[in-house]
């Protein structure tokens, strides 16, 4: 997925994924998105500070069935 798609996914509820279901992207309250790393709660940005580059490859991006 590349990082628009990722962008209007979670836009519209969808549940996006990164790697394995563990790494799950999500927009927090202030409108930053990021990849969190469920067991243990480490988080980094869905792209590097260039707000460009993804931080880790579009075809590893995945959505999970539906609305959240």
């Amino acid at each position: 997925m590349t990082l628009n798609e990722i962008k209007q996914a979670l836009d519209q509820g969808k549940s996006v994924y990164w790697s394995n279901p563990a790494y799950y992207v999500h927009k927090d309250k202030l409108g930053q998105y990021l990849i969190t790393f469920a067991p243990n709660g480490s988080t980094i940005g869905l792209t590097w500070k260039d707000g460009i580059t993804l931080n880790g490859k579009e075809e590893d991006f995945y959505i999970v069935g539906g609305q959240k």
